[in-house]
């Protein structure tokens, strides 16, 4: 699909900025019986709602949850549902409804906030590795280093710079003129094949830049949560008695597990995207992007005993409130 402008001298003027009115999103070619994956991905969409809604709602009704940790906990829920809902509805009506255009105002506003809650969630899993950098290796000073104050200062920092970053890659974007193809060859609005289009008519030099800029904000995250747990496997070698080290490594399970779920998926793309099938690789990045927003609040649920005996404590007080109501109607 190719755009021809009403002037074929426009081409050739760099001065002239040139937008078209629409993208078209190549997404899956050719692959049968593609019609179950997208069912598949509307049950994970709905599981990521339910499953964060209700992370959200027993923290914010259990009283002892309303700690510094927590603070992160609900923010990567509240990221993990924003995330999916500017990620899948989209993406369902565009291929289950063949929908594959989509206005030059819509893709720049999904690329904007596509990669904004993708970066949110990595700066969350470094904010909890930092609680968990904290709790085991300087356990005297946690109550001092981790407050509901520095939590706040870190979720306002990560926010605010997450905004930044994608609100220049968006800026850098509009910039460009887009004279020959049309066709993104992602399953969604995806900033580098976006800026490539525009190649032939543009210089994307600063474009290359932000790409690379971004994929580093997106991994730099991981080396810190390397880092800080070869300290934390220092610190529990410390530690004389052997069940006080098994308590203290159950903390880590789960933001380990959190941390496996978002990472390897998207270093196995990345690095090895040049032997992937086209296909696959899409695939492969359509799941880690829904995944890890249905599998968080399971993993809390079933591997955080706090949050699991205040998830058990709030069902059980819902119940007998709702058996107190059935039998004053009776």
């Amino acid at each position: 699909m190719s755009y021809l402008t009403s002037d074929p001298n426009q081409t050739d003027n760099i001065d002239t900025i040139i937008r078209p009115p629409y993208f078209f999103i190549s997404g899956f070619i050719d692959i049968p019986h593609m019609k179950y994956y997208y069912v598949f991905l509307c049950f994970v969409y709905i599981m990521s709602l339910v499953g964060n809604t209700f992370v959200m709602m027993v923290i914010y009704m259990d009283n002892s949850l309303h700690s510094p940790k927590y603070v992160a906990v609900f923010n990567l829920a509240f990221t993990d549902v924003c995330g999916s809902t500017a990620m899948v509805p989209k993406l369902l009506d565009t291929f289950l409804f063949s929908r594959q255009l989509i206005s030059y105002n819509q893709c720049l506003a999904s690329l904007f906030f596509i990669f904004l809650f993708l970066n949110m969630q990595s700066f969350n899993l470094t904010i909890l590795s930092y609680d968990r950098l904290v709790a085991i290796c300087c356990p005297l000073r946690y109550h001092m280093m981790v407050t509901h104050r520095s939590m706040f200062q870190l979720t306002g920092a990560a926010w605010a710079f997450a905004v930044f970053l994608m609100l220049l890659a968006v800026c850098l974007i509009t910039r460009l003129s887009f004279c020959r193809s049309l066709v993104i060859n992602s399953y969604f609005c995806d900033h580098g094949p976006l800026y490539r289009l525009a190649a032939p008519c543009s210089d994307v030099v600063p474009n290359k830049v932000m790409a690379y800029l971004i994929s580093t904000v997106l991994f730099l995250p991981m080396v810190f949560i390397i880092s800080s747990y070869i300290c934390i496997t220092h610190a529990l070698f410390t530690i004389t008695l052997p069940q006080d080290r098994v308590r203290a490594l159950k903390t880590c399970t789960s933001h380990l597990i959190l941390v496996a779920i978002f990472y390897l998926p998207v270093n196995f793309t990345y690095f090895l995207h040049s032997i992937i099938p086209t296909n696959a690789r899409i695939i492969n990045l359509s799941l880690t992007s829904v995944l890890p927003p249905m599998l968080n609040p399971i993993i809390y649920v079933l591997k955080t005993e706090e949050f699991k005996e205040s998830a058990k404590k709030l069902l059980s007080k819902r119940r007998a409130q709702r058996a107190v109501v059935l039998n004053q109607s009776t």
